[in-house]
């Protein structure tokens, strides 16, 4: 099963574009919660899997909510050739989503999606899925990616440490 945990700055908490952005994330929590598409996450996260094969994974459950895969021009003034995995545009902002696997927190990828939502001029909100847990070969204990990301990247929504990323759903597949 995929869980959600949220994060938004007070300023947005009730606001129509926050509440467009949770519609938004419940229905892909509902749509990776499928059967379908649930076997496809659980066959693409294995031990020496690609991340491609599990953002092949999700991608038609993102791509039926309107998310457009790799979207480019949205860092043009900033990082030319930098893209995100799925963008959707919303009234006056957008989401990136981006997929993660084996490099999540070992290559600091959760920190690096993070800060190409900030960067982004025309996002504000960042979907980001990670594995609960994630196995590098068939020996490994297993690391608990899921939770060491919501423990990194939760106090960028306190008040005194708020980015122009106003809010995050984090999907732990």
């Amino acid at each position: 099963m995929v869980d959600l945990i949220t994060y938004v700055q007070d300023g947005f908490k009730g606001l129509p574009e926050w509440a467009a952005v949770e519609t938004i994330a419940e229905k892909l929590l509902a749509e990776l919660n499928t059967a379908d598409t649930l076997g496809r996450i659980v066959a693409a996260n294995r031990p020496r899997g690609a991340s491609q094969t599990v953002q092949n994974a999700f991608g038609p459950a993102a791509k039926a909510l309107g998310f457009e895969s790799e979207r480019t021009g949205l860092f043009a003034d900033t990082i030319a050739g930098l893209r995100p995995d799925y963008f959707l545009p919303l009234a006056g902002t957008g989401i990136l989503l981006e997929v993660e696997r084996g490099k999540t927190t070992t290559n600091n990828m959760d920190l690096l999606d993070f800060w190409k939502c900030h960067i982004c001029g025309v996002a504000h909100y960042l979907f980001l899925l990670v594995p609960r847990e994630l196995r590098h070969n068939d020996t490994m204990s297993p690391k608990r990616e899921f939770d060491t990301v919501a423990r990194r990247l939760k106090p960028f929504f306190e008040p005194d440490r708020y980015t122009n990323v106003r809010g995050l759903c984090l999907f732990g597949y």
